[in-house]
């Protein structure tokens, strides 16, 4: 028996209303280009809607003319998605908070996750929005989830409850001792002064 290995998210697709509403939301507040468009093709009264949060994926929505937009909270029930979160800079992080009290839009306010800030609201159907921001940099070629898969190592063998910044400090050191080559033959930290 093998599995079926999957290399990355493709595209998510939600249930949205009227079409004006995704394009306002996605690309209108969230600054994601609106880059497609076609009939639903298991429905052709819907339409998709493509729109390109920056990372090489897809967030696609099905509209409907007849589909008003509805505030209530989405269901957060077994099966059901709880939030979307979606990658800002540290720089964008800081400005979010401002940029929804401009437009009136409730929000958690910043959000503690000692390796990532972030924030909440809700989309104007419902959905809970995370924008995440994490506080690290991989070193170059080391994928986020093993910089995350070390600190939680280290995390574990400490006994601390989650992952905070010294954690993810001292995974990144591990990994770039491991990952680049070097010709000294101790490689211990020193005190040069």
């Amino acid at each position: 028996m093998q599995k079926i290995q999957t290399q990355g998210i493709h595209h998510i697709t939600l249930v949205g209303a009227d079409r004006q509403t995704s394009i306002d939301f996605w690309e209108g507040l969230l600054g994601m280009p609106f880059v497609f468009e076609q009939p639903n093709l298991d429905d052709a009264d819907q339409s998709h809607l493509y729109f390109d949060p920056g990372d090489g994926r897809l967030i696609t929505i099905f509209t409907s003319e007849e589909r008003t937009p509805d505030r209530e909270p989405a269901p957060q029930t077994i099966g059901c998605v709880h939030h979307l979160a979606l990658d800002v800079s540290q720089a964008t992080f800081r400005q979010i908070a401002g940029r929804l009290d401009a437009r009136g839009i409730e929000h958690s306010g910043p959000k503690d996750r000692g390796f990532m800030d972030s924030i909440y609201f809700r989309d104007p159907l419902g959905l809970l929005i995370e924008l995440a921001s994490y506080r690290f940099v991989p070193p170059q070629g080391v994928p986020m989830g093993e910089v995350m898969l070390e600190a939680h190592r280290i995390r574990v063998a400490r006994g601390d409850y989650n992952i905070q910044e010294a954690h993810l400090a001292d995974a990144i050191e591990l990994l770039t001792r491991d990952r680049r080559r070097s010709l000294s033959e101790d490689r211990t930290p020193k005190d040069p002064y």
